[in-house]
């Protein structure tokens, strides 16, 4: 790169001192997005990817003739203000003649409206408002945004003010913006980007995307395709269509209307048969999978389709030729069915004949491929059956080829090949793998690794347990304030932590649960600060890849250190065998355990013991209870950057803390 180009890509830089890493990353990021290709960044936490991604992006699209917008895609709020509050330092730095900034920060619906009907998904932001003054009180909101970025927060309660839709105002506002700050759903779940990005006059042609974050995508892209059902979802589909069917006869009969029903009478009856029909087919994989001695077992996708199919084939006079022609036509009654959800069950966005219609219409679409698997196993004693997408490139490949180029980011990217190789990014437009060194990792935030413990499952036992204890313990009592222990599952948690009275006298144990709020986690971490103005110390448990250890910041230097307890290897499983037989039929048998297995283990554990470090002045002592981490394979799965200790037992742990914070006593309190 030229010293102009250079100059040129550091000119949106949002801060005034320019780190060697972080002058390493914008450069990169500008001639990958220049060429309109990609860049994988694997950058330790407090490194300034944002600001630094932002930069890059900012820079090409400023430079371009063409409508670029930057979409800036993060799954985790407090992301949302950072980016904006980069976006406000960048427009403060920005020349006079040149135009600031025009950010928007988007997230779900049902996040930004005080009330949203789960039938029609609108919401009554707005029914008190005269029609006639709506588009000049939405602009006044806009100007508001255009003079300044705001966040989301900020944004619902200018508009709610004004009884303003926060959604509609900000999705409105969006088709003139710059940067669009929004979750990885607008992009990479199919439902929601047609929905979303068109209302918004965006194409992913002209999108430069930063994704933060994006060890994540992955993962987020195949929960995207999970899909389910049991042998009572066709009896509750059929009981959702009678209900559609009985407001559609009340609804046509008030307006004095014909209506022609006949197509959703035929999906009630359908639904009928399979609701009779089905339990026997679900009967018999129970039989199969008891024989089997396992717990779950991989069953074709064909032979589901064509059960079904042939199901409802039996009562037509004539077969239709086409396969599959039957089911489609029931799915395409099963979307159009609007019913009232269970208002009491907060978790429940999906009905039945929708949940039915996704699991037909994934199976049908991945019927031929084997990026697709089915698994049935039983919860309880319910028998289901599950749709997993093993390939994530197969949705993220087309996406990422129709946009202007991509940053993907994120402090676990490691090693970013990898990442590279499971969404498919288009190799021939460039694609620049690189991990970035950070100047602070080795000093303030030390790594020791215990070699007298480990979440082996053969190597469990009460001795391995009250090793993990002791070290706990010494941790505990050689650290000023806070501490946040991370465990492989929640069961491990239960069995370290028992009845707590081990826990040293004075710190008060605060326990991550399974199904936690946002707002619960909010006060999890609010407390910390409370307790801290106390002098009162917590003990803050969680699980690794768990919202404790992944999808929280901690500022303020608030966690003076982190215990992660062994490694959330996945244990055996018709989808893990399906995943690493996949893996290895791709990338080949050296390279299918560690994709399918072993490095997204160590990068749970790596994205929990990012946690305590956002700031260079941070300091947290890093204690990782499991051997294996020096063992092969895993230790191959390590940054190189990282500097590692060896403790043998909880003595050399409590020399090795009690050191360390004699040397750094005090917290990086801004």
């Amino acid at each position: 790169m030229t010293a102009e180009a250079a100059d040129s890509s550091l000119r949106y830089f949002a801060h005034g001192e320019v780190r060697d890493s972080q002058a390493e990353m914008v450069e990169d990021g500008f001639e990958a997005l220049l060429s309109e290709g990609f860049l994988m960044a694997s950058a330790p936490t407090g490194i300034g990817k944002t600001a630094a991604a932002l930069a890059s992006a900012i820079s090409v699209q400023r430079s371009s003739a063409d409508n670029i917008r930057i979409l800036f895609l993060t799954g985790r709020q407090s992301q949302h203000r950072i980016v904006v509050e980069t976006a406000k330092q960048i427009n403060q730095r920005m020349e006079q003649n040149e135009p600031l900034l025009r950010v928007v920060d988007l997230i779900g619906r049902e996040g930004m409206c005080e009330n949203v009907d789960r039938i029609s998904g609108r919401c009554d932001c707005e029914e008190e408002i005269d029609s006639s003054m709506r588009e000049e009180l939405r602009g006044n909101i806009r100007s508001q945004m255009w003079r300044a970025p705001m966040h989301v927060d900020d944004m619902i309660r200018a508009s709610r003010k004004i009884q303003l839709c926060p959604w509609a105002t900000a999705r409105e506002a969006a088709k003139n913006c710059d940067i669009l700050v929004c979750d990885y759903n607008h992009v990479f779940i199919d439902s929601v980007r047609e929905a979303s990005l068109p209302t918004m006059g965006i194409e992913l042609e002209n999108v430069i995307l930063i994704v933060d974050e994006a060890h994540n995508l992955p993962d987020r892209i195949r929960n995207g395709m999970e899909r389910r059902i049991i042998s009572k979802t066709f009896r509750d589909a059929r009981f959702e269509v009678q209900e559609h069917l009985e407001k559609e006869i009340e609804r046509a009969a008030a307006k004095n209307e014909e209506i022609d029903l006949d197509e959703m009478e035929w999906a009630e009856r359908s639904l009928k048969r399979l609701q009779s029909e089905m339990p026997r087919w679900f009967s018999a994989r129970e039989k199969q999978l008891a024989r089997s001695k396992d717990d779950d077992m991989r069953i074709e996708t064909k032979e589901v389709l064509q059960e079904m199919e042939e199901i409802l084939n039996e009562s037509l006079d004539e077969t239709p030729s086409a396969r599959h022609t039957t089911l489609k036509r029931l799915v395409t009654q099963l979307y159009v069915v609007r019913v009232d959800l269970d208002e009491d069950d907060d978790d429940e966005k999906e009905t039945s004949c929708e949940r039915l219609g996704s699991f037909i219409s994934t199976c049908g679409q991945y019927e031929e491929s084997p990026a697709l698997v089915l698994v049935f196993d039983k919860l309880l004693d319910e028998p289901r059956v599950r749709s997993f997408l093993l390939d994530p490139g197969v949705v993220a490949e087309a996406l990422f080829k129709a946009s202007r180029g991509a940053i993907l980011m994120s402090g676990t990217l490691s090693p970013p090949e990898m990442y590279r190789d499971l969404l498919r990014l288009p190799e021939e437009r460039g694609v620049l793998a690189k991990e970035y060194d950070s100047p602070f990792l080795s000093e303030r935030r030390p790594v020791l690794i215990a070699q007298n413990t480990t979440s082996r499952y053969t190597e469990r036992g009460e001795g391995n347990t009250n090793n993990i204890r002791d070290h706990i313990i010494e941790v505990i009592r050689n650290t000023p304030g806070h501490v946040a222990l991370f465990a492989q599952s929640y069961a491990m948690l239960d069995t370290v932590l028992d009845d707590y009275r081990w826990v040293p006298w004075g710190v008060r144990v605060e326990k991550e649960t399974a199904r936690m709020s946002k707002r619960q986690v909010g006060n999890f971490v609010e407390n910390l600060y409370r307790k801290r103005r106390t002098n009162d110390r917590v003990l803050l448990c969680g699980v690794l890849s768990g919202k404790l250890a992944e999808g929280v910041d901690y500022p303020e230097n608030i966690l003076d250190a982190v215990i992660c307890i062994g490694l959330p290897v996945p244990p055996p499983s018709a989808r893990q065998k399906a995943l690493t037989d996949y893996c290895e039929d791709r990338f080949g048998s050296h390279a299918a355990r560690r994709y399918s297995s072993h490095q997204p283990a160590v990068n749970s554990v790596l994205q929990a013991i990012g946690r305590p470090i956002r700031k260079a002045e941070d300091r947290a002592l890093v204690v990782i209870l499991e051997k294996r981490m020096r063992e092969r394979p895993y230790r191959f799965c390590l940054p190189s950057s990282l500097q590692i200790m060896k403790s043998q037992d909880s003595d050399r742990t409590a020399r090795v803390a009690k050191r360390f914070f004699e040397r750094f006593p005090e917290p990086a309190i801004e």
